[in-house]
């Protein structure tokens, strides 16, 4: 497979792909792909924009290099073969159809033994995601690192109510589609629209370490937790912008005040090295709110990022 040389091309002569990737369907030689997701739900009250969010990040990523000393001074992309296999096809607010689509490529991927590395898309684009990992991986555990839990109960009638980003993992729980015993949520805080939100995440059998106490253990200490629980399970890793403080990640579906600056988070996401990473699914970028594309440049960090931690724990040839 001809890799473009991103040390020899300029930067704007790439295409308009993750990081200047071939645009390709053919995994034969890859053991990571990216995938976009330009979806969303429509169901949140004042910020909807999502689905543009594949097409912001790989715009973004021209400013991205692949190398990253002292940390991981090597290039993922040409370690794993990585391709950009496009979008999938979805159909904003049509919830059902783009859910199957979204499980159907994602398993395509995961499938041909490559790992699959997601641009969202709101939040609702994990539930087919984990559909599809839980085929390959019945012992499949959740990393969500997010502002919010998307547990909320969403036991209502109508599709909208049952399936939109509020009630992700609530659907996932019953699903079974993870093992929520050793599947955490980390730095959910802020304000939210009901009470005994984490209660109910809690009792969905999730363990959950909110941004307080993040802060008051210390990275080091969760990260240890969180290796410890994790250690030999297939993983998969929800990365939520929103994470991010709004200070430098703006442009997100539900921006959250007290959260994360850039270089803690990419920290914390360093400190994952060791992980039996499956899939990564990083989401909820939302262009039409952002400012300068510094959202969608942060996400394609933390998506070079997540490459070089496969290289950490996948064969590389």
């Amino acid at each position: 497979m001809n890799q473009i040389d991103q040390s020899k091309e300029p930067v704007l002569s790439c295409p308009a792909s993750f990081m200047g990737l071939p645009f390709s369907s053919d995994l034969s030689h890859s053991q990571a792909a990216v995938l976009g997701i330009p979806f969303d739900c429509g169901t949140h009250p004042a910020r909807v924009g999502a689905r543009l969010g594949p097409a912001a990040i790989r715009e973004q990523s021209v400013l991205v290099r692949p190398f990253q000393p002292p940390w991981a001074d090597f290039n993922p992309l040409e370690r794993l073969g990585v391709v950009d296999c496009g979008n999938v096809t979805c159909t904003p607010g049509v919830i059902e159809s783009s859910l199957d689509n979204i499980e159907q490529a994602v398993y395509g991927i995961a499938s041909a033994d490559v790992v699959p590395v997601t641009m969202g898309g709101d939040g609702l684009v994990s539930l087919p995601q984990l559909r599809a990992m839980h085929r390959l991986h019945p012992e499949l555990v959740l990393l969500h690192i997010d502002a919010h839990t998307d547990t909320y109960p969403g036991d209502g009638q109508e599709i909208h109510e049952r399936y939109n980003t509020a009630t992700t993992f609530t659907r996932a729980a019953e699903e079974e589609l993870l093992d929520t015993a050793r599947s955490f949520h980390v730095g959910a805080r802020g304000t939210v629209m009901m009470g005994g939100v984490f209660e109910h995440t809690r009792a969905r059998g999730y363990g959950l370490i909110d941004d307080a106490e993040l802060r008051r253990r210390g990275t080091a200490d969760v990260l240890g937790q969180l290796h410890e629980c994790l250690a030999g399970r297939p993983v998969y890793l929800c990365f939520d912008m929103d994470f991010f403080d709004p200070a430098c990640a703006p442009g997100v579906c539900t921006p959250t005040w007290g959260g994360a600056t850039a270089r803690e988070g990419l920290a914390l996401l360093q400190g994952l090295e060791g992980l039996n990473l499956v899939a990564v699914d990083v989401n909820t970028v939302s262009p039409p709110h952002d400012v300068g594309g510094m959202t969608a440049f942060l996400a394609a960090t933390v998506m070079i990022q997540c490459l070089a931690l496969l290289c950490c724990t996948h064969a590389v040839s």
